[in-house]
């Protein structure tokens, strides 16, 4: 069933006055379906777990603290199924388009939040990032994309996935947007960050993308490898943990919902349900070693580079192979901040054949404010 404004949920839009006046006067944001909005059901991108859940008393508090800062809410927006995807398809409300580059994918799970910001209907948008979820929708559209720290911003009132790795991040189309309402969810308007001076560039991930895609994003800074040659256990870790996660999350609700799941989808959470305790445990391990490691190459006053995706967006209807070595690639990029906890910033700073190019910039966990002031001044 296509949703009658693009991007935005079936009946999502609407309007939502401030609550006070603030930092964010005059600005229009849209949410996330998996985000709460007082009096609308979370849906979650399914309409059978939407129509087995009522609408909720309580706006989240990332929502009231937007609402009380001045902007405006105007409406719920499409995601993939219960956060379950990075290319933006659902099966169910259908495919927001990526007005920066039409005839290809917005980029996935937060889809909507990334379409109705690029296509000028929302200023900001809240979207959720386990394991990409706002960085590659802003590479493939071109915008701002924000994942915090995590823990620094809070997750009550947004519908759990893999709670070790979720977030909730921003979408805006410029970075001075992407600040504000950034610094405003993180409750420390005032803080005086340590500035980014230092800049590293992960040569092993810029090797994940064609060469030609590779020498269109920008290298600053001094050369270092993130993945010491482990891409496909660090990648295999994230499957298994993240999987874990959404099986103690999740499973027993899908078990007694047993929501209709799109064809792409359903064996996902298959996959995830099947996940035993003793594999989960032979990966946690690796997992506090690699955050260890990667924490410590990222003392306060320095940040490293590395690509958003794997290239521009992918196009409609992308063949299964395509589909496939996608998810490969993004997810062994994207896995870099979820496995360590760190913010992260996708830069719209290159083209590839008239598609934008995100470049995302990590710091060591709680340099968020670093982060933000790095996207809005640069050195």
């Amino acid at each position: 069933m296509p949703t009658a404004s693009p991007g935005f949920v079936p009946g999502g839009v609407f309007d939502i006055a401030p609550t006070a006046s603030g930092a964010l006067d005059g600005l229009r944001f849209a949410v996330k379906d998996l985000i709460d909005v007082a009096g609308r059901v979370t849906g979650g991108g399914n309409p059978d777990w939407a129509s087995l859940r009522p609408p909720v008393a309580d706006h989240a508090p990332v929502v009231a603290r937007l609402l009380a800062a001045g902007a405006r809410l105007v409406g719920k927006t499409i995601t993939d199924e219960l956060a379950f995807s990075l290319e933006g398809e659902n099966a169910h409300y259908g495919t927001p388009p990526n007005p920066r580059c039409p005839g290809r994918l917005p980029g996935g799970s937060s889809s909507g939040s990334a379409s109705v910001v690029a296509a000028g209907l929302a200023d900001f948008a809240l979207g959720t990032d386990t394991g990409g979820s706002v960085r590659v929708p802003a590479s493939f559209c071109g915008l701002y994309g924000y994942r915090p720290s995590h823990g620094r911003i809070p997750l009550d009132g947004v519908l759990p996935f893999a709670p070790s790795y979720d977030t909730v991040g921003l979408l805006a189309p410029d970075a001075a947007i992407l600040a504000a309402a950034g610094r405003l969810l993180l409750g420390n308007a005032g803080i005086t960050a340590t500035p980014i001076r230092r800049l590293f560039w992960a040569q092993d991930a810029y090797a994940l993308l064609p060469p030609a895609i590779a020498a269109a994003l920008p290298k600053y800074g001094e050369a270092t490898s993130v993945y010491e040659g482990q891409e496909a256990v660090l990648l295999e870790a994230y499957r298994v943990l993240q999987g874990a996660d959404i099986k103690a999350s999740l499973g027993s609700l899908i078990s007694s919902v047993r929501p209709r799941f799109g064809p792409a989808i359903a064996p996902r959470f298959a996959d995830a349900l099947a996940i035993g305790d003793a594999q989960a445990a032979e990966y946690r391990p690796l997992r506090l070693a690699f955050a260890a490691r990667l924490r410590a190459m990222l003392p306060p006053g320095t940040a490293l580079l590395l690509p958003s995706a794997p290239g521009p967006a992918l196009t409609l209807n992308s063949p299964a192979d395509a589909i496939a070595d996608f998810y490969r690639k993004a997810l062994t990029l994207c896995c870099v901040a979820g496995h360590a906890g760190l913010p992260a910033i996708s830069l719209p700073l290159a083209t590839w054949q008239d598609c934008p190019l995100g470049l995302s910039i990590l710091a060591g966990p709680g340099q968020d404010e670093a982060l933000l002031d790095f996207a809005l001044h640069g050195f």
